[in-house]
């Protein structure tokens, strides 16, 4: 099951480009509802904007999608090194 940081981390990924709410939706495999709970979080804190029906990743949206990814990468890391 995902948590709250990967769905933020999935919607920041696909709208790195600008796209529309539904290609965020398959691209982040979300349904409508949750897509547009997730949306306007990301458009209240500023990591995404709405321009003309395209929502797109901020440069602060991007920022913290880096950091994001970081921090996953090193709380999957230990989990790898015990699978080994």
């Amino acid at each position: 099951m995902r948590g709250r940081l990967d769905i933020i981390i999935d919607i920041l990924e696909v709208a790195k480009d600008g796209v529309n709410k539904t290609s965020i939706v398959y691209g982040a495999n979300l349904n409508f509802r949750l897509a547009d709970k997730y949306l306007a979080l990301l458009l209240k804190y500023g990591l995404m904007e709405n321009r003309q029906d395209k929502y797109i990743t901020t440069d602060k949206g991007r920022l913290i999608l880096g950091k994001a990814k970081e921090i996953t990468l090193q709380l999957e890391a230990p989990s790898r090194t015990q699978l080994i």
